[in-house]
């Protein structure tokens, strides 16, 4: 995919999932959570220019340190997401304004990362990103479901914050 592509693939699925995160959603623990966070892993990963091969030591520690880094906001987003029981029975989140916090973080470092690997010459694919983005989706979907797992015995309206 070309860099424009890999940018829109990226916009269009943090547009679709903050948009989702900031409402009231069901959430299905059986849904296949990890199926788009595989898609665009493999997306990213048939990338040959995901490493820039002229800087190679520092195009891998920079690819390292993002996805560290998207590994912790992953995790952190996990927990800004309000669970609880409905009184229906039926597990329910929402994002906080934490969440939306977590969001402006994690795209404050992306870029501070993207800065200091263009100060340092290095190329950096538009794949990088969206491996990136599938690690932050796949880790912040395990912590939203292992979260909610506490609820199974709950009652109902318990509310994780």
């Amino acid at each position: 995919m070309t860099a424009l592509a890999n940018l829109l693939v990226i916009v269009a699925v943090v547009a679709l999932v903050v948009t989702r995160q900031m409402r009231v959603q069901r959430l299905d623990t059986e849904r296949r959570f990890w199926l788009l966070p595989l898609i665009l892993g493999v997306l990213a990963l048939r990338d040959p220019q995901i490493i820039d091969h002229q800087h190679t030591a520092l195009s891998v520690t920079l690819l390292a340190a993002s996805l560290v880094t998207v590994l912790a906001m992953g995790t952190a987003w996990g927990w800004t997401v309000r669970i609880w029981r409905g009184a229906d029975g039926n597990v329910l989140v929402k994002g906080t304004k934490a969440t939306l916090a977590a969001w402006g973080g994690m795209i404050a470092i992306r870029i501070g990362l993207y800065a200091i690997g263009s100060a340092l010459g290095v190329h950096q694919a538009g794949s990088s990103l969206m491996l990136g983005m599938a690690v932050l989706l796949l880790v912040r979907s395990l912590v939203v479901n292992w979260r909610a797992r506490t609820l199974e015995h709950a009652p109902a309206t318990a509310v994780l914050h």
